[in-house]
């Protein structure tokens, strides 16, 4: 007999446990009068092949149908969108209690990449990010955001799904408990190297030091567009609480405590952050951490007036940063024709200024003031 666990706690999804929610142990009892190889079936079934319980057909149906009324999908497609050269596929998933996120796949020759969201909306309120200017929702919870890399990693094959990235909606450090244990499932159960998990930031600073103890060596990005505090302030308001020198002393002791390599991200705004003088206060700020930038010009968003730097300007702020001996990257605008590109994703929400922002709880919020 099947029976439900109710000890399985998802508190966005009800009494009723998802899929990647539960541990091994508690999937066992959930099968409590099953024989005892229907465990590790259904145990490879999810992690391995990403199945849902309907999809199991090597199932009784009977089992099928019952085990599905109880490890049911967080997420329910409301849309997909794929790019014009389909290599870009997105997703609008609707959560449990009608909230909306969306997760992208980018898909390369022989490999994938995943970019996941960690909340539905975001409270940070960067000026030129969509996410931001529809304001924050919830936390998402552990199995909310390993099921989008479960449900990528199905849509990518024949493609090795390679590599996460926590970019897509909301700021994962400020969801630092839920994302953390995404990140060891990830890692542990679909066999996704910590090495190939990036996690991004604005720069809230308490989880980039609790991010440098941990046991994984995940990669960090820290979104930093602009290299002086007061422009700094006004496109990424948490700079305010966490002002340039504060977010690169956190950083040097991430690199300290994990020699990996840091990477920050600029958002190229034209006649913004990118001239000469931006160049050298970033190669300032990237020299002394051996940062990478990666320099990705502004994708147009509803609620921000500014233009993206066009590509001659894009090359010639990567070639100024060279010259000073800073390694850069120009990035590609990939899925810009189906707002999901850096900064764009905002579950189709409206923009702030048409709804209030609600403010995550405290206990979420890793101590960020907003």
């Amino acid at each position: 007999m099947l029976t439900v666990r109710a000890a399985v706690a998802n508190p966005y999804a009800g009494t009723v446990p998802g899929a990647f929610d539960v541990s091994r142990d508690e999937l066992a009892g959930l099968l409590a009068g099953e024989p005892r190889f229907r465990t590790d079936q259904v145990w490879r079934g999810i992690w391995e092949r990403g199945d849902l319980p309907r999809d199991m057909t090597d199932l009784p149906k009977s089992l099928r149908e019952r085990l599905g009324t109880v490890l049911v999908p967080t997420l329910e497609e409301v849309s997909r969108s794929t790019s014009s050269d389909r290599r870009t596929t997105k997703w609008l998933w609707r959560l449990a209690d009608d909230a909306r996120v969306e997760t992208v796949l980018m898909l390369y020759p022989d490999r994938a990449t995943a970019c996941i969201s960690s909340q539905a909306g975001c409270a940070m309120a960067c000026s030129f990010c969509a996410t931001g200017q529809a304001g924050f929702t919830r936390q998402l919870s552990v199995g909310e955001i390993v099921e989008q890399v479960a449900r990528a990693r199905r849509e990518a094959l024949p493609r090795r799904l390679s590599n996460v990235v926590f970019m897509g909606m909301g700021e994962p450090l400020a969801n630092y408990d839920r994302m953390w244990g995404a990140v060891e499932l990830i890692h542990s159960n679909l066999g996704i190297s910590a090495r190939h998990i990036t996690v991004s930031t604005v720069g809230v600073v308490p989880g980039i030091r609790r991010l440098a103890a941990e046991a994984l060596p995940v990669n960090l990005a820290v979104s930093l567009h602009a290299a002086r505090d007061e422009l700094r302030s006004r496109i990424v308001p948490l700079n305010r609480r966490y002002p340039l020198s504060v977010l690169m002393g956190a950083c040097a002791e991430y690199l300290a405590a994990k020699n990996r390599r840091l990477s920050f991200e600029w958002a190229l705004i034209a006649g913004v952050n990118d001239t000469a003088q931006d160049a050298a206060e970033l190669a300032e700020l990237a020299l002394p951490l051996r940062a990478h930038v990666n320099l990705i010009p502004l994708n147009p968003t509803p609620g921000y007036a500014g233009q993206g730097t066009p590509a001659a300007g894009a090359a010639w702020f990567g070639a100024e940063l060279a010259a000073r001996g800073v390694k850069a990257t120009v990035r590609s605008n990939r899925g810009t024709d189906i707002d999901a590109a850096c900064g764009q994703l905002a579950a189709g929400q409206v923009p702030a200024a048409a709804r209030p922002r609600r403010a995550p709880a405290a206990a979420d919020a890793v101590g960020v003031a907003h």
